[in-house]
């Protein structure tokens, strides 16, 4: 398959480029100028700014899927005005090189909500779900809710709570929906994303993210 990739520098998308490449697909990657060398050596890279589709979108074919990756770095309350001038603008500019491309299948990843923290960051998360299911693109949402890694580890702390608040009936359903989801298995999630593309519109929260792994 051929794959498009915005944000393919960043945290989950160098580790992706690497596996879709060792799966025997072929990448092509948006890169900033200057940012061009963090990319996995491999891939094709295509020059622009995420912001503005305007000067890349006609590089985007002959993709079959476009992967969207590009977001605020260590979400924080902090940068509630980013979440919506990066993460939602980079969204839309994704989806419109998406349909003007004619790409099949769309894969965004949003995050798990409702939850009590980060509103900001899930409603520009959220609405660019919104739009993407008003753009018509057969696409693939995957929600988690934070992506345990190098760099990404202090949550590690929070497991003793997440195996207790399983196994209380009230709390069940949100330490699941809101479980903690390592590295590999989002980047492997990502890969069944691409390799097994939907027809329509499909949504996996942490329990599908933890079960596409293991299909």
């Amino acid at each position: 398959m051929v794959v498009f990739i915005t944000g393919g520098t960043g945290y989950v998308g160098r580790r992706l480029i690497v596996e879709l490449l060792r799966r025997g697909h072929v990448v092509r990657a948006l890169a900033r100028s200057g940012s061009e060398s963090k990319l996995p050596p491999g891939c094709s890279v295509v020059m622009g700014d995420a912001l503005d589709s305007r000067g890349w979108s006609a590089q985007v074919a002959p993709a079959d899927t476009l992967v969207h990756l590009v977001g605020v770095s260590h979400p924080s309350p902090a940068k509630a005005a980013q979440f919506r001038s990066i993460d939602l603008v980079s969204a839309r500019a994704a989806m419109q090189a998406a349909t003007a491309s004619g790409v099949r299948h769309f894969v965004y990843v949003s995050v798990a909500h409702p939850a009590p923290v980060m509103k900001a960051y899930i409603e520009a998360r959220a609405e660019g779900e919104a739009e993407l299911r008003a753009s018509g693109l057969d696409a693939t949402i995957l929600r988690p809710w934070y992506v345990l890694g190098p760099g990404h580890r202090w949550p590690y702390a929070l497991l003793p709570i997440y195996w207790i608040m399983e196994r209380l009936p009230k709390t069940r359903e949100s330490a699941r929906r809101l479980g903690l989801v390592r590295l590999p298995e989002m980047v492997a999630a990502l890969v069944r994303a691409v390799e097994d593309p939907i027809q329509g519109m499909r949504v996996w929260e942490v329990p599908d993210i933890h079960q596409a792994v293991r299909a």
